[in-house]
């Protein structure tokens, strides 16, 4: 079977110890999160993880059945990156020296449609958002004048399919109510 990228939200309650839950279902199936981003979602009292995997796609169908065998889980989805828009956002920390060394640094920057969000008396910070391609690409474009520090955050994402959470929600709570 292919291997792939894929990318899984989780929709879950906000409980302590849910994020180690959830970790050991990836263990036990020996698969490697890539990226994981944690935030509150567009439903109050829900959070959202939001899981980068490389794996097959008889494998990624078997997790996303087993995280919502979790209590805490409302609902799991996976996703191909084709159907999803997806960013991360770096940083890079620099030497001043990169901007007084005689290299137009600005058009590096403007070129890789990054900014500058910081700049000290030693240092200065450069703040990007894009695909993990395109911060790599900078990153790998600023390493000849010497990144003091680099940071990426993990995936975030919006599906493209318009089933919303909600509508699941909505669906097993009238299944729950005509089972009464």
């Amino acid at each position: 079977m292919e291997t792939k990228q894929y990318t899984i939200a989780v929709y879950t309650e906000n409980h302590i110890g849910l994020l180690n839950k959830i970790t050991i279902t990836f263990t036990r199936r020996k698969i490697n999160i890539e990226s994981l981003t944690v935030s509150e979602s567009e439903i109050a009292g829900i959070h959202s993880f939001v899981i980068v995997v490389n794996t097959t796609k008889s494998k990624i169908e078997k997790l996303v059945k087993q995280l919502e065998k979790l209590v805490e889980v409302f609902k799991a989805f996976y996703y191909t990156d084709d159907q999803i828009v997806a960013q991360e956002i770096a940083l890079y920390k620099m030497p001043i020296s990169a901007i007084t060394g005689g290299i137009d640094m600005g058009k590096i920057i403007r070129k890789s449609g990054a900014r500058i969000l910081e700049m000290q008396e030693d240092y200065f910070v450069i703040e990007q958002t894009g695909t993990k391609e395109e911060t790599t690409d900078l990153l790998n474009k600023l390493k000849p004048f010497g990144i003091l520090e680099f940071n990426r955050s993990g995936r975030i994402m919006a599906s493209r399919p318009m089933k919303r959470l909600e509508d699941y929600i909505e669906e097993k709570n009238e299944a729950h109510y005509y089972t009464k």
